[in-house]
């Protein structure tokens, strides 16, 4: 074959555009196999063994040969009732990240003013990077709230096409009051998306009381966390139905898968499960984080979500991270985040992995 006047593999990769040769694959960064794994935020129940073997019919009832629909509408439908909304207010998505790069494609363009607080899920400053958008990032209080006045002074500012706010925050679990969220959504025109991907947990009322009076509402949520479906990958967004028509058209069909939909809609048939999970992880949550303040050696961030942000004061975290990891423990390193720098973030597991964690921690400080 004569290959002389093919091009390079560099001009080729040449014509990807900037946004995207500037970023780096989003990566976890530890091994995927762990004796205790509580280094992603999941939930540490999987579904039952009795709704499994429900499924298992449902799963040979599938067609895999046929298409979804275009959008799936009775999952849709069944998240509205959950939600007390319409069925024309929910947008359903493969995980609430897929519908992450779908703001970016639907309200970023190049230059677009885009406002985030810091410290925050990375994923939507790589999504305002990749689009070129013009970032404004408002660094977090001493006490790693996020700064709501300087939020609402920077939205005002520069008039910014969207702002995001994560309440329970990941990676620090702390909350927005909703008269601090309202305070945002009054300063700017632009869309402001509030995701609530761990909302089960919070104490807060949910974001959903402001959608009928705040038309650039967009709230994110997923069935990952608190409804244990994070291997399957379901998520949604709530906005005003207009707001919804319009995402529509920039959305890719089928994004859902036909069984997908159906463990969707199982899960969210027993209300009761789901109360009872998301009981049984905040007690986890609170004995973990009781357990972590006990010690003289850390310093324990209070947490709203499913999981707890601590630094130690004797050792590194790298080291420490290290040190677990040699031991079968996996928890996640936030110095990624400048304000973050030394923390290191633990998700509440069973009672056998909060345990087995503790214990490695005592062996290791």
């Amino acid at each position: 074959m004569d290959t002389a006047s093919a091009p390079s593999v560099e001009t080729v990769l040449n014509r990807i555009r900037s946004g995207v040769r500037n970023e780096h694959p989003y990566l976890v960064g530890a091994p995927p196999q762990a004796d205790v794994k509580l280094n992603q935020n999941e939930s540490p129940y999987d579904l039952p063994a009795e709704l499994k073997a429900e499924l298992v019919d449902t799963l040979h009832d599938t067609a895999f040969n046929r298409y979804p629909a275009e959008q799936p509408a009775a999952l849709a439908e069944a998240l509205a009732k959950h939600n007390h909304v319409a069925p024309e207010q929910v947008l359903v998505g493969n995980g609430s990240n897929e519908l992450t790069y779908l703001f970016g494609l639907a309200f970023i363009e190049p230059g677009t003013p885009v406002v985030l607080p810091a410290p925050m899920f990375s994923l939507y400053e790589k999504v305002a990077r990749l689009y070129h958008a013009d970032l404004t990032t408002i660094e977090p209080r001493a006490d790693l709230h996020f700064d709501i006045d300087a939020l609402v002074e920077a939205v005002t500012q520069h008039n910014a096409a969207m702002t995001v706010i994560t309440t329970p925050n990941n990676p620090t679990g702390l909350a927005v009051p909703p008269a601090d969220l309202e305070r945002v959504l009054k300063a700017t025109p632009g869309v402001v998306v509030i995701d609530e991907a761990y909302v089960e947990f919070n104490d807060y009322p949910p974001a959903t009381e402001l959608l009928d009076a705040y038309p650039n509402l967009i709230i994110l949520r997923t069935l990952s966390k608190a409804f244990g479906l994070a291997g399957l990958r379901l998520g949604y967004l709530m906005a005003h139905e207009d707001m919804v028509t319009e995402l529509m058209k920039a959305r890719l069909p089928f994004m859902v898968d036909r069984f997908s939909e159906a463990v969707g809609r199982a899960v969210l048939n027993h209300p009761n499960l789901l109360t009872q999970r998301v009981e049984q992880m905040q007690e986890s949550c609170a004995s973990l984080t009781q357990a972590l303040q006990e010690r003289d050696d850390l310093t324990v961030v209070p947490s709203r979500a499913n999981f707890v942000l601590f630094t130690p004061h004797t050792t590194s975290s790298d080291a420490l991270q290290d040190a677990l990891m040699e031991q079968g423990i996996l928890i996640r390193n936030m110095g990624g985040y400048p304000s973050l720098q030394g923390y290191l973030r633990v998700c509440a597991g069973t009672p056998g992995e909060n345990k087995a964690f503790l214990d490695a921690l005592d062996a290791v400080l």
